[in-house]
């Protein structure tokens, strides 16, 4: 039971926000790798930056 109850708290006080950035910044990350490749690293950064934000902004 106390197991459960503080498993209760951890997850009433884990924001959303914080699970989102799990997800999103190894996004990001291999965005910014990406990035340096001369032809087509900038297009792909920009579609990975934009569903990062978009991830983002899930309210969970």
């Amino acid at each position: 039971m106390k197991t459960l109850f503080t498993l209760s708290l951890v997850f009433l006080f884990l924001s959303g926000c914080v699970l989102t950035k799990v997800v999103t910044v190894p996004m990001r990350v291999t965005g910014a790798v990406v990035s340096v490749i001369p032809v087509v690293g900038d297009g792909v950064d920009s579609v990975l930056g934009a569903s990062a934000d978009v991830i983002d902004s899930i309210p969970i």
